[in-house]
């Protein structure tokens, strides 16, 4: 209550001075978790200088179907060789009729090929339902998650798939399946054929579920998180009728908090723990694994769930002052990691931490409800907020996922979109950046050295983008280890911004 009220009490203060007295309260040993807690990371950009129009990396490109030779600076270990594949929106309009949300654009795949130095390029759009049906057309006419298509005769992407599986059981409403894929299919012509639902998860509100993007899993257990970003089911029932967009059925209710559902993977029984922490939200997660009785998961997180609105293709293609705006309306995502008791006593007393982790200030309390409520480490240094916070995480999956580990590496966000690489070290809470002034990383994606016995013996390979029509887009190769760049190679290729890629070995 005091450092509430002692805040409030300087609020009339100047941002440095509010920073300043930030600084001294985060070195006083009883108010530092207190304000790791609270505090609202934020990056205002300058007002001396303003963000760099980005539309060209937000707008509809031709795929190239033949391969294109790159031209290659440095160099590229002989090691590496393999595909890069990456995917993201790459046509946004179809006719007159235009998307209007980032996630709308049919998805373009990208193929970096790598061997023996040399490197390829070569794209195509994925020839799906929607992509067919609308050029056909050549209009909209598959409804997409910012985008109602009137009239709408086919069924939308969501549809399709929920259609494929049936709700185990009884619920008075919707629940989270958690579905197993076979590793080889037997069906080509079926992309989820032989799937299995092995557990079901009752949502908190029977036709408001949670809004989900991906789920945490160690070797025996996954960690389904549900946040107060809901989906009013009514309202997106009736979104033809209204003539609203499956997103208008989004909204983000900071009333709930966030809870942790974790699911035995062999046998498919929900834990009976109840695992809840103050409202945030996550797209992805970094890392989980198992340690003295407890499951630890790291994730990427931020305190304010309306970003998905801000991904308006009319806002990301702003300019000057209007486009500042947006940037600063946003919250940060930065690394936290939760600590989650496998085994809670139920006699331990009540405000009792209940995690055994001497490495991690993350806390797990009994309440007098009997559910635990877990606070969080904050696994950024402070220099990462400089950075916008981080997104796109990716570890060495190979040899740690679900394992202890020491390093992840994703994008920095002193843009809309990523503009810088970035390796952080969890354990001892430092940082690496590489940035480029005018251009745009993708995701970066880990591939090891063969044979390696460290966990950061390999390299990190990103797509990077530019606006700036007299500058080339390039693929980039770091040395993961002192993130210092070996070689790129550029490529004469228009390509807006993606989301997720992998690497696969030749």
């Amino acid at each position: 209550m005091f450092p509430e009220l002692f805040l409030r009490s300087v609020s009339s203060f100047s941002t440095i001075a509010v920073d300043f007295l930030s600084m001294i309260l985060r070195r006083i040993p009883v108010l530092k978790k207190y304000m790791e807690q609270t505090h609202q990371k934020t990056v205002i950009f300058s007002q001396g200088k303003t963000l760099p129009c980005i539309a060209p990396l937000l707008t509809t490109v031709e795929e190239t179907l033949q391969v294109v030779s790159a031209r290659v600076q440095g160099h590229f270990p002989e090691w590496l060789n393999g595909y890069l594949l990456r995917v993201g929106p790459g046509k946004f309009e179809f006719g007159k009729d235009k998307y209007n949300h980032w996630f709308d654009g049919m998805a373009l795949l990208h193929q970096f090929k790598m061997e023996k130095g040399t490197v390829t390029y070569r794209s195509k759009f994925l020839q799906s339902d929607a992509y067919k049906a609308n050029s056909d057309r050549d209009r909209i006419v598959i409804s997409e998650f910012g985008t109602l298509a009137l009239p709408d005769p086919c069924k939308n992407v969501f549809e399709r798939f929920m259609s494929k599986f049936e709700k185990p059981g009884k619920f008075s409403g919707s629940c989270y399946n958690v579905i197993r894929v076979p590793p080889e299919k037997s069906d080509l012509g079926e992309t989820i054929h032989g799937a299995q639902v092995i557990c079901s998860i009752a949502s908190e509100e029977g036709m408001r579920p949670s809004y989900y993007h991906s789920f945490g899993m160690t070797r025996n257990y996954i960690i389904f998180i549900e946040q107060p970003l809901k989906m009013n089911l009514w309202r997106i029932i009736s979104s033809k009728i209204r003539g609203k967009p499956f997103s208008d059925g989004i909204s983000w209710e900071p009333q709930y908090n966030t809870r942790f559902h974790v699911v035995d993977k062999h046998t498919g029984q929900l834990l009976p723990g109840m695992y809840v922490s103050k409202p945030f939200i996550t797209f992805h997660q970094i890392n989980a694994f198992e340690d003295q009785g407890c499951v630890v998961i790291d994730l990427c997180c931020q305190d304010d769930g309306r970003i998905l609105e801000v991904y308006q293709l009319q806002n990301l293609r702003k300019t000057g002052k209007e486009l500042d705006q947006v940037y600063n309306s946003i919250a940060r995502f930065f690394p936290r990691r939760f600590v989650l008791p496998l085994h809670v006593n139920l006699n331990a007393p009540e405000g009792e931490n209940l995690s055994p982790l001497p490495y991690s200030s993350a806390s797990a309390v009994k309440q007098a409800d009997g559910k635990i409520w877990c606070s969080y480490e904050n696994l950024c240094p402070e220099a990462l907020e400089e950075e916008g916070g981080i997104e796109f995480p990716q570890i060495n999956y190979g040899q740690f996922s679900g394992k202890k580990y020491q390093f992840f590496y994703g994008c920095g966000f002193r843009h809309l979109v990523g503009d810088s690489l970035i390796k952080v070290d969890v354990v001892n809470k430092t940082l690496m950046v590489w940035r480029e002034d005018g251009f745009y990383p993708s995701e970066p994606v880990f591939v090891p050295v063969p044979g390696a016995n460290k966990e950061d013996d390999g390299v990190i390979l990103s797509v990077v983008i530019t606006p700036n029509q007299n500058e080339r887009n390039f693929l980039l190769v770091l040395d993961a280890k002192n993130f210092e760049e070996l070689g790129r190679a550029e490529v004469p290729v228009q390509m807006p911004y993606g989301f997720h890629g992998t690497f696969v070995t030749i």
